[in-house]
Parts: C-alpha cells; sequence; structure tokens
C-alpha cells in the first residue's frame, strides 16, 4: 500500500526511475492540456519508468499507459511522493 508523504513536494524532473508520485499541480497551460486531453488529471498515479542520457526526456507510466516528456515539461508538474508498493 502507498503512503503519502505530504512534506514532500517536488517536481516530476526531480524523481528517478521507479519512484512513485501522485500529480499535484501542472504549471505551464500547453503540458497541462496535453496531459488533460489523455485524461491525465491533478490526483493521478505515475511512475517514472526511464530517464535517458543526460537527464532528458522522462518514460513514466500514468493513466495505463507509458508517456514521454521533455525535461522541461517534466519541471512543470509538481507532485507528492508516494512510497514504495512494497
Amino acid at each position: 500500500m502507498f503512503r503519502f508523504n505530504l512534506n514532500k513536494l517536488k517536481t516530476l524532473d526531480q524523481l528517478n526511475p521507479g519512484e512513485f508520485a501522485i500529480i499535484d499541480s501542472i504549471s505551464n497551460n500547453e503540458v497541462e492540456q496535453k496531459l488533460n486531453e489523455m485524461g491525465c488529471v491533478c490526483g493521478e498515479k505515475i511512475c517514472i519508468k526511464k530517464v535517458a542520457a543526460f537527464g532528458d526526456p522522462f518514460s513514466i507510466n500514468v493513466c495505463d499507459f507509458e508517456l514521454c516528456l521533455r525535461k522541461n515539461e517534466a519541471a512543470c508538474i509538481k507532485v507528492k511522493l508516494l512510497g514504495t508498493d512494497k
């Protein structure tokens, strides 16, 4: 079971592969619209799957599919860290 760590708000680009989080807010309207059009809204659980060389792009699991975001897009997404699923 996941546990919220409400004191740990970070941006998505600060997470490491294998970490889980909940989308808290999105500060860029274009990124928010792109995610909303795919059904991804605040409150969705996400997992960082891979980060390419030099940290760009990010591969994440969200809304039961894999999505790639640029580092500057990921920096616009504030998330609440979750504990491990172990």
